[in-house]
């Protein structure tokens, strides 16, 4: 009778370690929005960081580059794809973000994002100065694309109130561009975009070009880019276009163990020929690149296994 409560009672309690043990292992990684690459690339860290970290369970939830960054700062996530631009604003506290956010640490860099204005052919749309008045669709408020859009208005003397904005995932931009109720669709996401192929399949459409904006957008914030669309990207886009560019990264709670990170770390690097057939622009990188200084400091772990390739970096 002793040895069977006993019995019992090593059994509970080895069931309260393992709960403890499973809920430790469970971390929430934020993605993107609907129709955009985060997603399908967050399925994919999924699937290689469960397998690699034993008792890992991760929880793949809907975000945004702004918010992810907060939801990790608030306690709300664990990992996230982040955007440079709005990343480097969080740790000094610039707008949006309304303080100094001290628990956002750098992981790897993925690769370049591309700030895309798509227009309607039929419509008489030559640049950025020529959206006011304008129906335009852009993401959600808190998405890095919507930031960007506001700061695209700005530097041609412009904000929301001088044109028509509609908030709305990808898929429902491309539903009010096909359909007439908007004729300017802004987004921030790797090239090719699956919304604006699924969109050119079903009108005419034209990519800005940005290169008279960058100066001034540097002026906002010094993390922006000038990068290069080529021709053939999209149906019917015959030459060479310039778009506003910036950096995808994932980024991490510094509370999180640093062995769980450079694990994490460890398995990216070994895995982007896999990541890569999500968004083929990470076939090119390396860990030298996942390493490259975007003035975001890198957690302890992405670091630790940085060091080992022979690159050094900043960490938190």
């Amino acid at each position: 009778m002793i040895d069977t409560a006993k019995t019992a009672l090593l059994a509970a309690a080895l069931a309260v370690a393992t709960a403890a043990t499973a809920s430790a292992a469970e971390i929430k990684l934020m993605t993107g929005p609907q129709g955009g690459v985060w997603i399908p690339l967050g399925g994919q860290l999924k699937d290689m960081w469960e397998k690699a970290v034993p008792g890992l369970a991760v929880q793949a939830l809907p975000g945004a580059g702004i918010a992810n960054v907060r939801g990790i700062e608030e306690g709300k996530a664990d990992v996230g794809f982040g955007n440079s631009i709005s990343t480097v604003d969080a740790l000094v506290g610039n707008a949006p973000f309304n303080k100094k956010h001290t628990n956002v640490c750098n992981v790897a860099t993925l690769y370049p994002q591309y700030f895309q204005v798509v227009v309607r052919a039929d419509v008489d749309i030559k640049n950025a100065k020529d959206l006011k008045g304008k129906a335009i669709t852009t993401q959600q408020r808190g998405n890095t694309g919507e930031l960007i859009t506001q700061h695209l208005l700005k530097v041609h003397g412009m904000s929301y109130n001088d044109v028509k904005m509609s908030f709305v995932s990808y898929t429902d931009s491309v539903s009010q561009m096909q359909d007439g109720h908007a004729v300017a669709f802004t987004l921030g996401t790797a090239i090719p975009s699956g919304a604006v192929m699924d969109l050119a399949a079903a009108r005419d459409i034209k990519l800005l070009d940005l290169s008279d904006s960058i100066a001034e957008m540097k002026k906002i914030n010094p993390g922006y880019t000038l990068v290069n669309v080529p021709a053939g990207t999209y149906p019917k886009q015959d030459k060479d276009v310039q778009v506003i560019g910036y950096a995808t990264h994932i980024v991490a709670s510094c509370k999180l163990p640093e062995d769980t990170v450079y694990t994490m770390t460890k398995t990216m690097a070994e895995n982007l020929k896999t990541l890569a057939t999500v968004n083929k622009s990470i076939g090119t990188l390396d860990a030298k690149g996942m390493a490259e200084d975007i003035g975001v400091p890198f957690h302890p772990g992405a670091a630790k296994f940085y060091k080992e390739a022979g690159i050094t970096v900043q960490s938190h």
